[in-house]
Formats: structure tokens, C-alpha cells, sequence
């Protein structure tokens, strides 16, 4: 009777942590979303847009900025942000949805590169 009581003990002490994370993970999940949505809405701009951004070398990165109605080409670095030219608005190529890649397309390109296994 004693071996029962304490396996009933330990079952709803298993149980009880198990609840607790659960709360703990759904507590989490929503603050992080609300705080990703205020961050979001404090940096969103109406001036100025990062259109695109190229790694160049470690911590230094190429950027294509709109600021206004110009756009700019920024070289960005750890110490310094420099301006490198003016892009007319002609020059620049405009991506449309149905020129990315899906992710599927993405997948199946990468799994071409592995042999297939044999049964």
C-alpha cells in the first residue's frame, strides 16, 4: 500500500511539472510574439528601407537603402556605416513573388546533390 501511495505521489508530481512547463512555454510563446510586434512597429520607418543586404567579409555587410525617394548603397561594419554611391531608381532589379524560389524547389535542388539510397 505504501509502494502505491508513493508511485500515486510521484506520477502527480511528474504530472504537476509537466502542466508547469506547459504554462511556462505558452507564457513564453505569446510574450514573444507581443514583444517581436512592438519591436516591429517601433522600427518600422517611413522614410527609410533596407531594400537589400549582401554578407561581404565577416561582420561587414553591403546594403541597398532607400531614404526617401533615393536610393543608396552602404557599407556596413562594425565600427562605421559609409555611403558608397547614389543607385538611380532604373538600376535597380525588382523582385516579385513569383520569381523566388519556394522552399520545395529549394529542398529538392539540395537533395539532387546527395546519392540516392539503395533498398
Amino acid at each position: 500500500m505504501i509502494l502505491l501511495s508513493s508511485s500515486l505521489n510521484s506520477l502527480l508530481q511528474l504530472l504537476g511539472a509537466i502542466i508547469v512547463f506547459l504554462f511556462i512555454l505558452v507564457i513564453t510563446y505569446f510574450t514573444t510574439k507581443w514583444v517581436g510586434g512592438f519591436q516591429k512597429t517601433q522600427m518600422r520607418g517611413i522614410n527609410l528601407q533596407v531594400i537589400e543586404t549582401v554578407r561581404i567579409a565577416n561582420n561587414q555587410f553591403l546594403q541597398v537603402v532607400k531614404a526617401g525617394e533615393k536610393y543608396l548603397v552602404i557599407a556596413v561594419s562594425k565600427e562605421r556605416v559609409t555611403m558608397l554611391t547614389e543607385l538611380p531608381a532604373e538600376q535597380l532589379k525588382e523582385t516579385t513573388q513569383d520569381s523566388q524560389e519556394d522552399f520545395q524547389m529549394i529542398l529538392n535542388k539540395f537533395k539532387e546533390h546527395f546519392p540516392k539510397k539503395q533498398d
